[in-house]
């Protein structure tokens, strides 16, 4: 709780600006102090490592001896590379995978701001086109993929068709001749 009220006092109270500087350029030199001395870690772990894979070369006098000085430099040379690459690979997977953890991130965070879209008037093919490229020609006639169907057609569907105009059917069943013939062709 001491600690608390503390900071609450230190937030209160505003730091001169000379404060400020004064700071500032303590901090800075700390950071430089520690520069230098990672900078001369690093030279020291390069001379160690130099003396360790990359002996004095004593010149051979013979030519046997300078193509066993060969063969071991190639060998050498032929580890360093597979070294290399391991560690491209390594390198390679390791960004792949932070670049995924920073989309998880932007997707948990729910920060990522989905840009407005504009309406685009565009066919199938063209769509199509522009997703596969101009190498794949797709052609997006869906009628011509559909199966034709052959109509079978009823009797009675028939007979509704050669009735022919309306208008004759009502003239024929006007009067009683035309009911007697409707109650006739129902029996």
């Amino acid at each position: 709780m001491c600690f608390e009220s503390r900071n609450a006092k230190m937030s209160e109270k505003k730091m001169s600006s000379s404060r400020k500087h004064h700071l500032k350029s303590l901090m800075l030199s700390i950071a430089k102090d520690l520069l230098e001395e990672e900078e001369r870690e690093r030279e020291e772990e390069r001379e160690r490592y130099m003396k360790e894979n990359c002996p004095a070369v004593s010149m051979p006098r013979s030519m046997q001896e300078l193509q066993e000085l060969c063969r071991e430099i190639h060998h050498k040379i032929d580890v360093m590379d597979e070294e290399r690459y391991d560690l491209d690979m390594k390198v390679n997977k390791s960004n792949k995978e932070i670049d995924d953890l920073k989309i998880k991130v932007q997707d948990l965070m729910g920060k990522f701001k989905k840009p407005v879209l504009r309406k685009v008037r565009m066919s199938a093919d063209a769509m199509l086109k522009a997703l596969l490229g101009s190498k794949h020609t797709v052609n997006m006639d869906l009628r011509a993929n559909l199966k034709q169907v052959k109509k079978e057609v009823k009797e009675e569907d028939k007979e509704l068709r050669d009735v022919g105009d309306w208008r004759k059917n009502i003239e024929d069943k006007a009067g009683m001749d035309g009911r007697k013939k409707m109650f006739e062709g129902e029996a």
